[in-house]
């Protein structure tokens, strides 16, 4: 049993049992919510993807404030980190720092399962709901450019990323 606090600790500990997690579904990618900051004392945020073969996952774009650590559960992830295309595997790691232009997608013809953090954590759980919302039709793709500054994703043009997506289309 997880106890309610330790001495000295910064917030409670977090338990997200999977049968009571909430879920964003969209046609290509199911987002399992974890723990948000507002449950970490600002301290991280963290979330499941698993995408669908040919999901497109995240453009090109940057955070400001946040750390973005990826694992691989199953499946292969293609990413962007600056201006470099890699596939991360079962048991990948990758942490890519504030200010570096990244993207992911489920690397061509496979699905992929993968644990998201972000460090510090800063309340993206809206932002992942919005982006469902987005993806079925529901609101306005302008909303996620809008949301921006709030939820410390800045997007960019990356050539290299566009012409990835192309080859593999």
């Amino acid at each position: 049993m997880i106890q309610d606090a330790y001495p000295g600790a910064p917030f409670r500990p977090v338990l997200t049992r999977h049968a009571e997690a909430e879920t964003c579904a969209d046609p290509s990618s199911v987002i399992t919510l974890l723990a948000d900051s507002d449950t970490t004392a600002d301290g991280f945020t963290s979330y499941r993807s698993s995408f669908a073969k040919g999901a497109v996952g995240a453009p090109a774009h940057f955070h400001t404030r946040a750390s973005e650590l990826f694992f691989v559960l199953s499946g292969s992830l293609r990413v962007l980190v600056g201006e470099e295309i890699t596939t991360l595997s079962p048991g990948d790691f990758l942490a890519v720092p504030p200010h570096t232009p990244h993207a992911f997608a489920a690397a061509p013809g496979c699905e992929a399962d993968v644990l998201f953090v972000f460090t510090p954590g800063m309340g993206r759980f809206d932002y992942l709901r919005l982006l469902g919302r987005v993806m079925r039709g529901e609101a306005d793709p302008k909303e996620i450019a809008e949301s921006g500054q709030r939820y410390d994703n800045h997007y960019v043009d990356s050539p290299v990323w566009r012409a990835a997506l192309a080859e593999s289309a």
